[in-house]
């Protein structure tokens, strides 16, 4: 099997419905050649048998990679995952995202050396994730802003809504927001990934994705904006593993990276460097 040029790797846990709409949304890629890592968080059985009984239908690799339940550990995960990663450039996702048709077609064309990329999502309510169907993601319905709108989608996001490429990349450059490493929706090279450590492991849910970001700033990689070319929809659901210590906690160590503008964390890859990763 030939190496595929891209690798999209997404966290999840517990949430094998959301998780199985996102894995065939990409099914729907206009570009092929890519893998797909699953890093789960330590998810009960039905996680892995719903990955197992999808694996024979979808068009591209899909790889499960499991973690004992430990709390919230998406950092480790991640980290664990960028080494089982079999292409030099990552799309960094969640398992709550259901990718446009072109999403991964998307990043590929705008990446270049020296940036990481962060683009655009679009959240759903509870009642209309809950409304979504395989059929409505396999024939694009589900991030048809016309289609999301007629059945109880009220942001009326440009996001979902502009069409033309002249018009994308006008928007992209236009937005006022600054491009900050977004986990929902992001990319970068790997040897880049690498070069800060990855994600810092003592950050839990809250700005982890952030804090990479700044130490790719702080190495010279830059954020570009790609908030409207690449599009994901988020499914709505609980999180019974947010708490208040975990922002505050993270809040403390972004301070730490911006102070010192550090380009490095001590507690990312290379802790896992000498385990012998296996991904199904």
């Amino acid at each position: 099997m030939a190496a595929p040029d891209v690798t999209v790797m997404f966290a999840t846990y517990n949430e094998p419905q959301w998780l199985e709409w996102v894995l065939w949304g990409y099914a729907t890629q206009t570009h092929r050649a890519f893998e797909v890592i699953v890093v789960d968080d330590g998810s009960r059985e039905d996680t892995r048998a719903r990955i197992d009984a999808l694996r024979p239908q979808m068009p591209y690799r899909l790889r499960h990679f499991w973690q004992p339940d430990e709390g919230y550990q998406k950092c480790k995960g991640m980290n664990r995952g960028i080494l089982l990663a079999e292409s030099d450039y990552l799309i960094f996702t969640d398992g709550d995202c259901i990718p446009r048709a072109d999403f991964v077609a998307r990043h590929l064309a705008l990446r270049e050396r020296g940036r990481y990329l962060t683009g655009g999502y679009c959240k759903l309510p509870l009642e209309l994730s809950q409304r979504i169907t395989r059929e409505d993601i396999l024939e694009g319905r589900a991030t048809d802003y016309a289609w999301l709108a007629a059945n109880g989608l009220e942001r009326h996001t440009l996001k979902l809504r502009v069409k033309r490429e002249w018009q994308r990349r006008l928007f992209d450059a236009i937005t006022p927001v600054k491009p900050r490493l977004h986990g929902h929706n992001a990319s970068a090279w790997k040897d880049d990934v690498v070069r800060v450590n990855g994600w810092d492991e003592r950050m839990q849910y809250g700005g982890q994705d952030l804090e990479l970001g700044e130490r790719l700033n702080h190495l010279g990689i830059r954020g570009k904006t790609i908030r409207y070319s690449a599009i994901c929809v988020h499914l709505e659901h609980k999180r019974g593993y947010m708490k208040p210590e975990m922002r505050e906690k993270n809040d403390r160590i972004r301070a730490e990276t911006r102070r010192d503008r550090a380009a490095w964390t001590p507690y990312g890859i290379d802790t896992h460097l000498q385990e012998t990763n296996r991904a199904d």
